[in-house]
C-alpha cells in the first residue's frame, strides 16, 4: 500500500511538469489500488479518498478527465471520515469547496455555489488568522469566488435565497472589499420578499444595509451613486406604505446627490433626471406645493431630449411628462397643460406595441385626459374617444388580469363625465355598472376595490340613483373581508384608518335605507358598518374555532390565505382567498360564515328591552327602534340636523368644564339648558313611541345604541325640567326608565350569550392614587373608597384589594383575569388618536386597552371603571366607539360601568356608595347579579341628587347587559 501511494505521488509529480495523461492516468491507477486496499474501517482510507479525488480534480482542472462528479463523491467520503473536531476536518472541508467550485465554473449550477458557500461559512472559523490554511481559504480562488459566484445568482427571495445572502455577509467581514456588493445582494433579496408579502420588518432591515453599503462608498467611489439611488428608492417604497415624511424627504435628497453624481454627458443622467421627476412628484401629492411639480415637468423634458425618438425609453419619458402635465392642469386649470399632455400622451401610446404590457395604462391616462377636455369643451369627438380607449383596454387584457378594475373605473369616469353634460340616464346607469364591475373585480387587491365601491356610493347619492343601497353594501362587504384577513385588534384598526374618509358611511347608508323604507336592511347595514372591528372580531372568533374542530384542512387553508393576503401587495391572493371563503360557505352550517347577521339574529339584543339606534347622518338624522318582537320602528328627528348635533356636543363639553370649576351648590343652568334640549329634540319623541306604540311599561330596560356625533352627547341626561300644575316635577328619561348603553347590538347578544358560562363570584378592588411619574395627580380619596367598596360588597364574594406599590401593571391585569367582579378607581386616559394606546394609570406603567383586549376573559361579569374617560370614543373614528369601557366589554366583562368625563374622585364616592347598597341589598342576601347594574346606578344616581353636583351624576353611564 505504502508502494502504491508513493508510485502515486511520482506519476502526479511528473504529470505536473509534463501534462502527459498518461502519468495522470498511472497515479489515478495506482491511488485507486490504495484505496482499494483500505476498506471503511481502515485508519488511512479518508488519506486514499482525498488522494485520488485530488488527481481526479487535477485532471478536471485541465480539461484532462470529465467525470467530476465522482471526485465529488470521493471528497465528501473523506469529510465524512473526518467529523468535527478532527484535525483534518477544516482541510476536507476546503477539498470539498475547491471541487464544487471548479464544477461551478465549468457547469455554473446554482446549487455548487450555494453548497460552496454554506461550506465556507462553517469552513473560515476553523482557521486561525496567520495560518496557511487561512491563506488559501480567504484567497481569491476559495471564498472570494464563492462570495462572486453567490453574487451572480439571480434575486430569490425565499428564505432559504434570504439565508444563503446572510451567509454571504458574514463570509465579507468589515474591510472585505466584496462588503458592499454583498450588502446590496441581500438588500435587494429582502426588497422582494417585502414586495411579496408586505413585512414592515423586511424592508427596514433593507434599509439599514443600504445605508451601509453608502457608508462603505465615500465621495469619489465609483459605486457610491448607485448605491445611493437603491437607498433613495427603498426609503420611497418605505413612504408609500408608513407615510413618514423623513423617509420622503431622505429620498429626494439622496436622489439630487444621484443626479450630481451623474452630470450631463453620464449615461445614467437621463434615469436620475426621470428619478427626480417622479419623487418630486409624489412630495407635491402630498404636499401640494406647485413648485415641485413644475420643476418635475423640467427634468421630464430634460430626460426626453437624452431619450430621443427610437431610443426604448422614449416612450415611458413621454408617459411620464404627459402625466405630470395633466397633473399641473387638474391644479391650475391651465388649458395649455392639458393639450400638451394628451398629444403626448397619444405620441407614448402609439410608440408602444400593441402587446406591449403597460399599453392599457397609457391607455387609461389618455382616457382621462379626453374626459377632462370634455368637460370644458363639450366635443363629443373627446368623450367618445377617452370610451374607446377603455373599451380597447378591456378587450386586450384577459379576463382575470388585475387592471381591469381599471379599465372599469376609467370607463365609469367617462360614463359619468358625459351624463353630468348631457343628463342620459343611460350613461348613468352605465358608470354605475361599470362601478359595480370594478368593485367586484376578483383579482384586484380589497383596498382599489373599496375605493372604487366608496365612490360607486358618492355618486350615486348625489343623482339619487337607485344603487345607493347596493353600493353601501359592497363597500362594507369588501371591508369586511379586508378586515377580516387581519389577526388583531390593532390591525384591523390600521388596516380600516386607510378608509377613515368614509366614517360616516354606515350611518348615510342607514340614512339611505330609511329613505327607501327598508327599516330593517338600515339595522342590518348600521350593525356591519358600524363598531367593525368589535362586530368582526366577535363573528370571527368562534366561526373559525368551530371550523378547526370540524373541517381543519379548511380552516388551516383560510388562515394562512389571511396571513398572506393581510401582508401582501400580491392581488391573486384575494381571489384565492374569496374561493376558500365560497368553498368554507358551501357546508351549510358555515354558510354565513364571516357574513353579517340578519335583522332577526340582531332582534334579539332587544329580547330584554327595546335598542334604541339613533342615526347621525349628513342626509337626515333619526332614530330606529327595535323591539323585542316585530319591524323596527323609524323616529324622525325633523328639526335636527349634523350640524346642530356638533354645536350640542361643544356646548355640552364647554358647559362641563364650565361646571367643574364651579362651587357644588351653584345651579347648573347651562347644563340644565342642554338636558332639555336633548330632552325636547331627541328623547321626546323617542318617549313617545316607547309608552304609546310599544306601551313600554315604566321602570322597564332599555339600551341606547348612539352613532357619530351622538356618541359625543349624554342622551340618558334628557330631562325637560319643568314642574307641573300639581307642583310634581315632570319625569325624565332617568324616571321612566332603566337605561343601558351598548356599542353594538351584536356587543350585547355576545355579552348574554357569555352569561351562560359563569364562575363562582371573587371580587377585586383595584386603586392607584399615587401613579408613577408622569402618569397623573395623586388621587387622594382612592384608599377610602376602596375601604368603603371592600365593607359594601358581600363577604362571601372573595374579596380582595391591591393597591399602592402592588397596583402595577402586570398585577392589574392578573387580577383581571383571576376575578369575575372588579373595581378600578385610578386615573383612566382615553387617547383620542391612538384608542388602543387609552390606559388606567398603574404605579409603574399604563394598564392599556390593548393589554386588556389581548387577554381572554370569558368569566368576567362586572367591572366599574371609577375612572376619568372611560367611556368616551375614538375622536378619529367615532363611530367605531373605541374606548375603555367597550374594551373591557369585548374581553368578556358583560356589564360595565364608565365614565364620560373627568371625575371628582372625591364627590364620586358618594355615587359608589348608593350603587353597591343598591346593588348588594341586603334582603337579597347580597346575591351577586350584574344584570342588576344598570337599575342600581339608576337608583343611586336619584338617591345622591342632593350630595354630588349634576355634571358628576351624569357622567356614570352602564354599558352592557
Amino acid at each position: 500500500m505504502a508502494r502504491d501511494t508513493d508510485a502515486g505521488h511520482a506519476r502526479f509529480a511528473k504529470y505536473v511538469t509534463s501534462e502527459k495523461v498518461s502519468h495522470l492516468n498511472h497515479a489515478v491507477e495506482h491511488f485507486q489500488l490504495v484505496l482499494d486496499q483500505c476498506p471503511v474501517s481502515h485508519p488511512d482510507r479518508a488519506t486514499a479518498l482525498t488522494n485520488l479525488a485530488w488527481v481526479r480534480l487535477s485532471g478536471y482542472i485541465r480539461n484532462r478527465l470529465q467525470d467530476i462528479d465522482t471526485t465529488i463523491s470521493l471528497f465528501r467520503d473523506a469529510l465524512a471520515l473526518r467529523p468535527q473536531r478532527h484535525p483534518d476536518h477544516p482541510l476536507s472541508l476546503y477539498n470539498l469547496t475547491e471541487a464544487l467550485n471548479w464544477r461551478h465554473r465549468k457547469k455554473r449550477a446554482a446549487a455548487d455555489i450555494r453548497e460552496a458557500a454554506q461550506i465556507c461559512h462553517e469552513l473560515l472559523p476553523l482557521c486561525p488568522e496567520g495560518t496557511y490554511i487561512r491563506s488559501i481559504v480567504a484567497g481569491e480562488d476559495c471564498v472570494d469566488y464563492v462570495i462572486g459566484g453567490c453574487n451572480h445568482l439571480p434575486t430569490d427571495a425565499s428564505d432559504e435565497g434570504i439565508h444563503l445572502r446572510q451567509v454571504v455577509l458574514e463570509l465579507c467581514p468589515l474591510g472585505h472589499h466584496l462588503r458592499p456588493r454583498a450588502l446590496d445582494k441581500l438588500s435587494w433579496a429582502l426588497g422582494s420578499r417585502f414586495d411579496q408579502h408586505g413585512s414592515i420588518d423586511d424592508l427596514d432591515t433593507s434599509i439599514q444595509l443600504r445605508r451601509e453599503a453608502v457608508s462603505l462608498c465615500p465621495e469619489g467611489h465609483s459605486d457610491r451613486a448607485g448605491y445611493l439611488e437603491k437607498l433613495a428608492c427603498s426609503l420611497n417604497s418605505r413612504f408609500d406604505h408608513q407615510g413618514k415624511p423623513n423617509d420622503l424627504d431622505e429620498a429626494i435628497s439622496l436622489h439630487e446627490e444621484v443626479l450630481y453624481l451623474y452630470p450631463v454627458g453620464h449615461i445614467y443622467h437621463g434615469r436620475s433626471l426621470n428619478n427626480v421627476g417622479a419623487i418630486l412628484w409624489t412630495r407635491f401629492n402630498e404636499r401640494g406645493d406647485i413648485h415641485d411639480m413644475t420643476r418635475a415637468i423640467s427634468l421630464y423634458h430634460e430626460a426626453l431630449i437624452l431619450y430621443p425618438p427610437g431610443h426604448p425609453r422614449h416612450h415611458t419619458i413621454l408617459h411620464n411628462l404627459a402625466s405630470a402635465l395633466q397633473t399641473r392642469y387638474d391644479e391650475l386649470d391651465v388649458r395649455e397643460d392639458l393639450n400638451q399632455a394628451i398629444d403626448r400622451f397619444c405620441e407614448s401610446l402609439r410608440l408602444m406595441r400593441l402587446d406591449h404590457p403597460e399599453r392599457h395604462r397609457t391607455a387609461h391616462n389618455l382616457s382621462s385626459a379626453f374626459c377632462s377636455r370634455f368637460t370644458q369643451t363639450q366635443k363629443n369627438e373627446d368623450i367618445e374617444e377617452a370610451i374607446s380607449l377603455c373599451q380597447d383596454s378591456l378587450a386586450a387584457l384577459s379576463s382575470l388580469h388585475p387592471d381591469r378594475h381599471f379599465s372599469y373605473m376609467q370607463l365609469q369616469e367617462a360614463y359619468f363625465s358625459r351624463y353630468q353634460i348631457l343628463h342620459d340616464p343611460a350613461d348613468l346607469s352605465l358608470a354605475v355598472e361599470n362601478f359595480r364591475l370594478a368593485s367586484r373585480h376578483p383579482t384586484q387587491g380589497f383596498p382599489q376595490r373599496i375605493i372604487g365601491a366608496y365612490n360607486w356610493t358618492l355618486a350615486a347619492e348625489q343623482h339619487g340613483h337607485e344603487s345607493a343601497l347596493e353600493a353601501y353594501s359592497t363597500f362594507f362587504e369588501l371591508l369586511d373581508a379586508h378586515l377580516a384577513t387581519r389577526s388583531s385588534a390593532t390591525s384591523r384598526r390600521e388596516a380600516a384608518a386607510a378608509f377613515h374618509y368614509a366614517r360616516s358611511l354606515p350611518v348615510d347608508a342607514a340614512s339611505c335605507a330609511i329613505d327607501r323604507d327598508n327599516l330593517r336592511h338600515a339595522v342590518e347595514l348600521m350593525e356591519q358598518g358600524r363598531g367593525q372591528q368589535w362586530s368582526l372580531a366577535s363573528r370571527l372568533k368562534t366561526p373559525v374555532e368551530d371550523l378547526e374542530s370540524a373541517h381543519p384542512t379548511l380552516a388551516r387553508n383560510y388562515l394562512e390565505l389571511s396571513k398572506l393576503i393581510s401582508n401582501a401587495t400580491q392581488r391573486r391572493l384575494t381571489r384565492q382567498w374569496e374561493a376558500a371563503v365560497a368553498e368554507i360557505r358551501n357546508i351549510r352550517v358555515f354558510s354565513r360564515f364571516l357574513l353579517p347577521p340578519h335583522y332577526e339574529d340582531l332582534q334579539v339584543a332587544a329580547r330584554q328591552g327595546p335598542v334604541i339606534i339613533l342615526i347621525a347622518s349628513e342626509y337626515s338624522c333619526s332614530v330606529i327602534i327595535v323591539p323585542t318582537s316585530g319591524d323596527p320602528h323609524h323616529v324622525p328627528l325633523p328639526s335636527v340636523t349634523l350640524v346642530d348635533l356638533t354645536n350640542l356636543k361643544d356646548r355640552f363639553a364647554r358647559a362641563i368644564r364650565q361646571a367643574s370649576r364651579m362651587n357644588p351648590v351653584e345651579s347648573r343652568t347651562d347644563l340644565i339648558v342642554l338636558s332639555r334640549m336633548i330632552w325636547d329634540e331627541i328623547m321626546l319623541p323617542v318617549v313617545n313611541v316607547l309608552e304609546h306604540v310599544l306601551k313600554l311599561k315604566r321602570r322597564s330596560r332599555i339600551w341606547l345604541c348612539p352613532t357619530a356625533a351622538f356618541t359625543s352627547i349624554p342622551l340618558h341626561a334628557a330631562n325637560p325640567f319643568q314642574t307641573k300644575a300639581d307642583r310634581s316635577k315632570e319625569p325624565c328619561l332617568e324616571d321612566l326608565y332603566i337605561y343601558s348603553y351598548t356599542p353594538t347590538l351584536s356587543a350585547l347578544i355576545r355579552s348574554r350569550q357569555l352569561m351562560k358560562k359563569r364562575a363562582p363570584p371573587s371580587f377585586v378592588a383595584i386603586g392607584q392614587g399615587q401613579p408613577g411619574t408622569g402618569k397623573g395627580k395623586a388621587l387622594l380619596a382612592v384608599d377610602s373608597e376602596l375601604e368603603l367598596v371592600h365593607k359594601l360588597v358581600p363577604a362571601t364574594a372573595n374579596r380582595t384589594a391591591i393597591s399602592g406599590d402592588a397596583a402595577t401593571q402586570a398585577g392589574a391585569l392578573d387580577a383581571l383575569q383571576q376575578n369575575t367582579w372588579v373595581h378600578l378607581a385610578c386615573h383612566g386616559k382615553q387617547d383620542r388618536t391612538q384608542p388602543y394606546d387609552s390606559h388606567f394609570a398603574m404605579r409603574d406603567a399604563h394598564l392599556t386597552l390593548l393589554d386588556i383586549m389581548e387577554r381572554d376573559i370569558p368569566h368576567a361579569e362586572f367591572a366599574f371603571l371609577s375612572a376619568c374617560h372611560t367611556a368616551v370614543g375614538d375622536e378619529e373614528t367615532p363611530d367605531e366607539v373605541i374606548h375603555l369601557a367597550a374594551g373591557l366589554q369585548f374581553s368578556g366583562f358583560k356589564s360595565v360601568i364608565g365614565t364620560l368625563w373627568e371625575v371628582d374622585d372625591a364627590v364620586a364616592k358618594h355615587v359608589v356608595e348608593a350603587f353597591y347598597k343598591y346593588m348588594f341589598n341586603m334582603k337579597e342576601d347580597g346575591v351577586m347579579d350584574c344584570t342588576k347594574a344598570a337599575w342600581a346606578l339608576n337608583c343611586a344616581t336619584h338617591a345622591v341628587k342632593t350630595k354630588v353636583p349634576l355634571e358628576q351624576r351624569m357622567v356614570f353611564i352602564h354599558i352592557g347587559v
